[in-house]
């Protein structure tokens, strides 16, 4: 029998399509007898909290005879409402995979060209702080730098705070989110939160750009939305591929890549002209709206046309739909940021329309979040103190966060100070960062490249030594505090089973390590589950119900503008920013103005790539309850196009770049009409190249090996993904 689906049916089996997917057939007989011999039978129910990507939603382990055979969504977590996706429900693929790092490794042979050689903890920790003291002599501790993802990231700042180091930056800053948060900061004085402050259930119009939402499962977001649009939202989605979200949209705007910019002043300038934003709102708390709306006046609706390929009364339409519903509306920031160099102005045209609307702390727009707060450790010593060393990122004026852009440059170049060590915690850099080659030649120029993970991913090719950490099913990790919607949420990652192999926790490695640098006053815990009981008991928190729950939840005041509450905005002028003073002291434009972007060359396509729905990037490529759903990636192609090219679907092609650079591999064509016929798609975190993650090696492309020689963002130190172009070649 076959189904028809129409937008109606798909949000009424939005429940169910978060809900997860079935278990891939190939899992190991050893796991599928552990789930035979258990059987449902006086399970233990141990909740704790998923990583399997950084919405962290709460789940429930049952677990038997010291075997997790099934998880279940945590109906108290407030990230995910009961619901895992199906990366979520995979968690025993990441807990049990073969090919886990199950030792320390010392590298023996060349970076890139490793030789392992098996160690006990107390050999490689010993090799690592021998060398860390040396690097501290020569040249300052300051020169030794973490780059991190995930929640047990904290213990090794800890680490390197107590040695003296503040370097720390997450890829998540310059190659993702970094431009968004910024953009808004710059206007609100405020970011969008993680999870984003949507309020899209409340909503009554809906726009989102280049937003995968549902491909990304972001899990309670994705919830909010789909009850939004059941209760009558209507949503626009701009983006050059129709998109699972697109499909089920009102308005698809497929745009002409890199001119987003275009679109948004033209819709600033329709919503000014046409007398569509709040009066009131802007009067009450926004400045530099006259200029604001002298400085937008060349981009009507005709001039965006030309630069959009988007209808010039589509544009006056969807401008005219967001005023009527005005402030009843969210235009969402995205994540994902890092596109053309331009970014922070991007995002800062979306937080100026956004204002214009009057949607920030308004229904269904964007709510005041609560929060929840636990007291750090009670006693500890304080970090040395500071020595003032040249700023990495000084040429970035807002660069709120160091950015792994610096710190492969000071690598490389010494300049403005050198940084001769690296410890690199749960993030495959040879995927997150753009311009492999540059990346592994400020590898190679460290005296220090430590990897703590879970998997063989690339980037342990290129340690000296390789720290198996045990996963998130398997530790006590740092408390994960989320801001909500009228609640703020306590949630513990405890271990719902002992750690396999020789794994460790990441809260025993710092303490191991502290330890043989003569740091043990900072490492008093005995163990993790002390850690978490001594803060909780320091902030009145009943450490007995949150091991017994999961989470706790702390209720907050209203998360909209009231007469009794008034917004706050942590802008110098103390109101919306429209005209940005602090930018133009910096000699950069205070409102954002639109610069015409490169088009691909004669015979090539734009770049573009996202999130598949079943895997986190190359985090769950591996991972043998998904790779039997979702093996290698595809490349999107415009059926018309593909056509005149001499393409078939399933034919196999290699790709190279404009600058000469040809990828790793051969990848699938997926023929379609979800595209534009001036770019191709792929799903990002395929193409892994390394022989220990046997299910995930060489399947696919890689983008990343496609991405060289990124523009900047000028701002804020982020690096533009999407400018990159790419002609096929067949016979791969």
């Amino acid at each position: 029998m076959t189904m028809k689906y129409s937008r109606r049916t798909f949000m009424k089996a939005g429940g169910a399509l978060t809900a997860g997917v079935a278990a891939a057939t190939t899992v190991p007989k050893k796991f599928l007898s552990w789930a035979e011999e258990a059987g449902q039978k006086d399970m233990k129910q141990i909740p704790t909290f998923c990583e399997l990507c950084f919405w962290n939603c709460g789940l429930i382990a049952k677990v038997e005879n010291n075997k997790v055979v099934k998880v279940d969504g945590n109906p108290l977590s407030l990230r995910g409402r009961g619901r895992l996706c199906g990366r979520g429900n995979a968690a025993l693929g990441a807990l049990y995979d073969p090919d886990r790092l199950k030792f320390p490794l010392i590298n023996t042979g060349k970076r890139g060209e490793p030789v392992w050689k098996r160690a006990t903890w107390d050999e490689a920790l010993g090799l690592i702080a021998g060398k860390m003291r040396v690097i501290k002599e020569k040249y300052g501790p300051e020169s030794m730098a973490l780059i991190y993802h995930g929640t047990g990231a904290s213990f090794w700042k800890h680490l390197l705070h107590a040695y003296g180091s503040t370097l720390s930056a997450a890829p998540s800053f310059a190659q993702c989110r970094g431009p968004r948060d910024i953009g808004f900061v710059l206007t609100f004085g405020a970011d969008v939160g993680s999870p984003e402050y949507y309020d899209f259930s409340k909503s009554k119009y809906i726009v989102l750009l280049g937003s995968h939402l549902g491909e990304n499962a972001h899990n309670s977001q994705v919830q909010d939305i789909v009850e939004g649009i059941s209760n009558g939202a209507k949503l626009t989605v701009v983006d050059p591929r129709l998109s699972n979200i697109a499909s089920k949209a009102d308005r698809w705007l497929p745009i002409k890549p890199a001119t987003d910019l275009a679109l948004l002043l033209a819709w600033i300038r329709i919503i000014i002209e046409e007398g569509l934003y709040d009066k009131e709102y802007v009067a009450k708390y926004a400045t530099g709206f006259d200029e604001l709306r002298a400085a937008v006046q060349q981009y009507t609706p005709q001039w965006a046309e030309t630069e959009t390929s988007i209808d010039s009364d589509v544009i006056v339409a969807v401008a005219r739909e967001m005023g009527k519903n005005s402030p009843n509306v969210c235009i969402g920031a995205g994540r994902f940021s890092a596109w053309y160099g331009d970014d922070t102005q991007r995002s800062r045209a979306i937080a100026i329309l956004n204002a214009l609307l009057g949607t920030w702390g308004r229904e269904g727009g964007y709510f005041f979040p609560t929060g929840a707060a636990v007291p750090e450790y009670p006693g500890l010593p304080a970090y040395p103190e500071h020595v003032e060393v040249a700023k990495l990122d000084a040429s970035f004026p807002f660069a709120l966060l160091p950015t792994t852009t610096s710190i492969k440059q000071a690598s490389i170049t010494g300049q403005p100070r050198p940084v001769k060590a690296w410890f690199v915690y749960g993030s495959n850099l040879m995927k997150t960062m753009p311009d492999k080659q540059e990346t592994i030649k400020a590898i190679q120029n460290l005296d220090l490249m430590v990897a703590i993970d879970t998997m063989p991913m690339d980037i342990i090719n290129y340690a000296d030594v390789v720290l198996p950490e045990c996963t998130y099913m398997e530790r006590y990790d740092n408390i994960n505090l989320g801001k909500f919607k009228g609640e703020g949420e306590i949630a513990l990652r405890q271990p719902t089973i002992e750690p396999l192999w020789e794994s460790k926790p990441s809260w025993w490695i710092t303490r191991e390590l502290g330890n043989k640098l003569g740091l043990a006053p900072y490492f008093p815990w005995k163990d993790g589950e002390e850690y978490i009981a001594r803060r909780c008991e320091a902030g009145g928190i009943d450490f007995a119900q949150l091991k017994r729950d999961g989470v706790i939840i702390k209720k907050g005041g209203s998360p909209y503008i009231t007469a009794d509450k008034q917004p706050e905005f942590g802008t110098p002028s103390g109101k919306i920013e429209l005209y940005s003073k602090q930018l133009a002291d910096k000699g950069l434009d205070p409102v954002p103005k639109y610069t015409r972007h490169a088009a691909p060359p004669a015979g090539h396509f734009r770049l573009l790539f996202g999130r598949a729905p079943l895997h986190t990037f190359s985090r769950t490529s591996n991972n043998f309850m998904l790779t039997d759903l979702q093996k290698e990636n595809a490349l999107w192609v415009n059926s018309k196009k593909g056509k005149e090219l001499g393409l078939n679907n399933g034919d196999y092609v290699s790709l190279v770049n404009q600058d000469g650079v040809i990828a790793n591999g051969r990848i699938k064509v997926k023929l379609t009409q979800r595209l534009r016929d001036d770019a191709v798609y792929m799903n990002h975190g395929f193409g892994v190249h390394s022989k220990g993650a046997s299910r995930a090696n060489n399947q696919g492309i890689a983008d990343d090996d496609l991405i060289t020689k990124p523009a900047i963002d000028p701002i804020m130190g982020g690096t533009a993904m999407r400018g990159n172009f790419v002609k096929i070649v067949k016979g791969a």
